[in-house]
C-alpha cells in the first residue's frame, strides 16, 4: 500500500491563505473563541497522527478480509477496525463538530471536513462507519422531536452509536417514488416498518453498541410517488429509559453485497420485519427531511474524490521518484544509475500533475463548500446565511459529480504510473480505483447530479444561481487587472466564465422547444462547470502564491510549485472544457434518433 502522509502544509495553505479560515471563524461568534489558530493546528496535527498511524495500516487489511456475516445476521468487521473505532471515540473525534447541547465540542463543521479528508485518504472503508452518522445527526437535529433528540443525538454525537440512511430498494434505484417499504401505526404512537432496503453502507457491524437507521417508508393511503414518502427512525436495539440498548428490534442484515471495492465496509441488504420506528418530521414529507441527510452525504462523497486523488498521487509520486526505466530524451539525468527515475519522462509528469491538480484543486473546492456550510449554520446575519446557502446549493452537485469523476481519473492515472506493478494488488493502487468508483454512483449518480445542476439549480432559477457565482469569478478577474504575472490565468478564466453564461442561455433556449435537450447537455455542462470552478480556484491559489513570493517568503519552493501547477492546469486541463462546450450545444438528436431496438443487431 502507498504510505499515507497527511498533507498538512497544503491543508494549511488552503485553510489559512486561500480561504482565510482564521478570519472566517473569528467573524462567526459561535466559533470565535473555540476555533483559535492554536486549537485548529493542534487538532489537525493529532488528526494526522491518528490517520497515519491507526487507519492507513488497516486499509489493505480491510480490502483483503472484507466483512463477515454470521447466521444470526450479525457482521464482523476486518481485523483492527473495531479497535481503531474505539480509539476514535476515546479521542473525541465523533463529537468534534457537533453542538455542545448534545455532547459535542462546538467546533466548526468545516474543521470536521478537514479531518474527514484525512480519514478518507487513509482508509475510506473504515471512515464510512462514523461518516454515515453525520447525516443521521443533522437530520435528527433539524427534523426530530425533542424526545428523539434526547434519546439518540448524544449517543450518535459521542460515537457510542452509529447511523445509516436506508433509502433505496432493489426495484427502484434512484427513483424513490416507487419504493414499497410500508409503515403502519402502532397503538403506542410508533410504527411497524416492513420491507427491504439495499446498498446500506455500514448497515450492520460490531464497532458500536447500537445502530440507528433513518428509513424511508410509505404510510397507508399515502399519495403515490415522492409526495407519499415519510421518514422514520428505526434503531437496531430499542433504547431503554436509561439510554442503554434494550430489546432487539425487527431489523436484520439479510446479506452483505459482494462489491467491486470498499470491501472493509459492510454494504448490507437490510430486512425490516415489523420493526418499531418513529416518524421524523411531517407525514409524507420524508424526502424533504431526507435531503438534509443526502446533501450532507453528497459533500462527503465529493470529499472522497479529492481524498482518493490525494492518496493515489502520493503513491504514484513516491514510485515515480524511485522507479528506474529508460533515459530522459534530453540525456541521462541519473548517469550513475542503470536508468533514470521515470519522473523525468513528460508523460509521467503529465499524469502526476493531473493528479496533483485534482487533489489540491478538489481540496480547495470542498473546503470552500464547507466554509459556506459554516455560514449557513452559524452566521448571525440572515443575508449572509441566505447567500451562503445559495452558493452551497450551486456548488454541491459540481463538487459531488465533478470531483468524484476527477478522483476516479486520478486513481486510474496512479495505476498507470506504476505500469504493470499498478495492476498488482500488493501495491495498493488498484484498490484505490475500485474503492473510488462507487463515489461516482452513490448519493446520486453523476447523471442525477448533472440534472440537479442544470435543471434545478440553473434553469429553474433562470440562471440566477450561476450568475451569483460567475459574478464572484468576474470580480476576482477585475481585481488582478494590470497584474502581468496573473494575465496567463485571468484572461482564460474570464473567457471561460463568460462562455459559461452564453452556453447556459443557448441550452435554455433549445430546452424551451425540446426538454430532452437538458438531459442531452447535462453531463457536458456539469463537467464544463467543474473545470471552470477549479480554474477559478487555481487562479486564486496562483495569486496567493505570487503574493507570498513577492513578500519574501522562506518557503519559495512551495509557492513556486503552486504557480507551476496552476500553469499546468490552465495549459493542459482547462482546455478540456472546450470539448464539453461543443458537445453540450450539439443537440439531442444524435442521442435520441436511434431507435432502442436498433442499438444492436
Amino acid at each position: 500500500m502507498p504510505e499515507y502522509k497527511a498533507p498538512l502544509r497544503d491543508i494549511q495553505f488552503v485553510m489559512n491563505e486561500l480561504l482565510d479560515m482564521p478570519g472566517h471563524y473569528a467573524n462567526i461568534p459561535a466559533y470565535a473563541e473555540v476555533a483559535t489558530p492554536d486549537m485548529i493546528d493542534a487538532i489537525l496535527t493529532e488528526g494526522a497522527k491518528f490517520c497515519e498511524q491507526e487507519l492507513a495500516p488497516l486499509n489493505r487489511t480491510g480490502d483483503i478480509e472484507g466483512c463477515t456475516r454470521h447466521d444470526d445476521g450479525s457482521v464482523t468487521t476486518p481485523t483492527g477496525f473495531k479497535e481503531a473505532y474505539a480509539k476514535y471515540v476515546e479521542g473525541g473525534w465523533p463529537s468534534l463538530a457537533h453542538e455542545e447541547d448534545h455532547g459535542g465540542q462546538g467546533l466548526p463543521e468545516s474543521l470536521g471536513t478537514v479531518i474527514s479528508e484525512m480519514v478518507g485518504s487513509s482508509n475510506w472503508s473504515w471512515g464510512m462507519y462514523p461518516g454515515l452518522s453525520h447525516g443521521a445527526m443533522n437530520t435528527l437535529d433539524l427534523h426530530g422531536t425533542p424526545e428523539q433528540k434526547h434519546t439518540y443525538l448524544s449517543k450518535l454525537v459521542s460515537g457510542e452509536w452509529t447511523g445509516t440512511m436506508c433509502l433505496t430498494e432493489s426495484h427502484c434505484g434512484s427513483d424513490l417514488g416507487i419504493l414499497k417499504t410500508k409503515a403502519e401505526a402502532n397503538a403506542d404512537g410508533s410504527y411497524a416498518i416492513t420491507g427491504s432496503k439495499i446498498f446500506i453502507s455500514a448497515g450492520e457491524h460490531d464497532m458500536a453498541e447500537n445502530i440507528v437507521h433513518i428509513v424511508l417508508a410509505r404510510l397507508p393511503g399515502a399519495p403515490e410517488g415522492t409526495k407519499g414518502i415519510s421518514l422514520f427512525i428505526v434503531p437496531k436495539f430499542l433504547p431503554n429509559e436509561d439510554g442503554t440498548p434494550g430489546e432487539r428490534n425487527g431489523v436484520v442484515c439479510g446479506s452483505i453485497e459482494h462489491k467491486m471495492g470498499i470491501h472493509g465496509n459492510a454494504t448490507c441488504v437490510m430486512n425490516f420485519d415489523g420493526a418499531k420506528g418513529w416518524l421524523i418530521g411531517p407525514e409524507n414529507k420524508g424526502l424533504n427531511c431526507m435531503f438534509t441527510f443526502m446533501n450532507t452525504a453528497r459533500i462527503g462523497t465529493a470529499l472522497q474524490g479529492a481524498s482518493a486523488a490525494e492518496a493515489s498521487f502520493q503513491g504514484a509520486l513516491a514510485y515515480a521518484k524511485d522507479r528506474l526505466a529508460m533515459r530522459s530524451l534530453t540525456g541521462a539525468k541519473a548517469p550513475e544509475k542503470a536508468a533514470d527515475p521515470i519522473i523525468v519522462h513528460p508523460d509521467v509528469r503529465r499524469m502526476l500533475l493531473t493528479q496533483k491538480c485534482f487533489a489540491e484543486g478538489g481540496r480547495a473546492l470542498v473546503y470552500l463548500a464547507a466554509q459556506q456550510n459554516d455560514i449557513v449554520k452559524k452566521a448571525e446575519s440572515e443575508e449572509e446565511r441566505k447567500a451562503a446557502d445559495e452558493l452551497l446549493g450551486f456548488l454541491t452537485p459540481i463538487a459531488k459529480a465533478f470531483l468524484t469523476e476527477a478522483g476516479y481519473e486520478a486513481t486510474n492515472l496512479g495505476v498507470q504510473v506504476f505500469g504493470g506493478h499498478g495492476f498488482i494488488a500488493e501495491w495498493g493502487m488498484e484498490q484505490l480505483v475500485r474503492d473510488t468508483k462507487i463515489a461516482c454512483i452513490y448519493e446520486g449518480t453523476t447523471g442525477i447530479q448533472e440534472l440537479d445542476l442544470l435543471g434545478r439549480k440553473v434553469l429553474m432559477t433562470q440562471g440566477a444561481s450561476l450568475r451569483n457565482f460567475t459574478k464572484i469569478v468576474h470580480k476576482f478577474c477585475q481585481s488582478v487587472e494590470g497584474d502581468e504575472q496573473m494575465a496567463q490565468f485571468a484572461a482564460p478564466l474570464a473567457e471561460v466564465n463568460k462562455e459559461w453564461g452564453d452556453l447556459t442561455m443557448k441550452i435554455g433556449m433549445t430546452a424551451m422547444k425540446n426538454r430532452e435537450e437538458v438531459g442531452a447537455a447535462s453531463v457536458d455542462y456539469l463537467m464544463y462547470s467543474g473545470y471552470a470552478t477549479l480554474a477559478f480556484l487555481w487562479a486564486r491559489m496562483a495569486k496567493v502564491a505570487q503574493d507570498a513570493i513577492a513578500a519574501g517568503t522562506s518557503e519559495e519552493d512551495f509557492y513556486k510549485a503552486k504557480i507551476q501547477t496552476a500553469k499546468f492546469y490552465f495549459a493542459r486541463v482547462l482546455p478540456r472544457a472546450k470539448g464539453h462546450a461543443a458537445a453540450m450545444v450539439a443537440g439531442a438528436d444524435s442521442m435520441m434518433d436511434l431507435d432502442a431496438e436498433h442499438f444492436a443487431f
